[in-house]
């Protein structure tokens, strides 16, 4: 992931170009030399959102086949069975 910061007046001047930098990651825009917005595209919002997704849309996006999915262990819900 590459992370890219711009000015307001790049980002006036070439916002294809700042849309194209979104693809490879985070784009901070600048005010005055402080950061005061990130553009992302909206694969990358969404992750970062937390959801509101459903598994058929999640896999209908573009790299839908490439889903990482680490469920969180459930410890002491399955016990070994006592054949004795």
């Amino acid at each position: 992931m590459t992370v890219t910061t711009v000015t307001s007046r790049q980002f006036n001047q070439d916002a294809s170009g700042v849309k194209k930098a979104a693809q490879k990651g985070p784009v901070f825009i600048t005010d005055r030399g402080r950061p005061a917005h990130v553009l992302l595209t909206i694969e990358d919002y969404r992750r970062l959102a937390g959801g509101g997704m459903s598994l058929a849309e999640a896999l209908a996006q573009p790299g839908g086949d490439d889903i990482e999915f680490d469920p969180p262990r459930i410890e002491g819900f399955f016990k070994p069975a006592d054949f004795g």
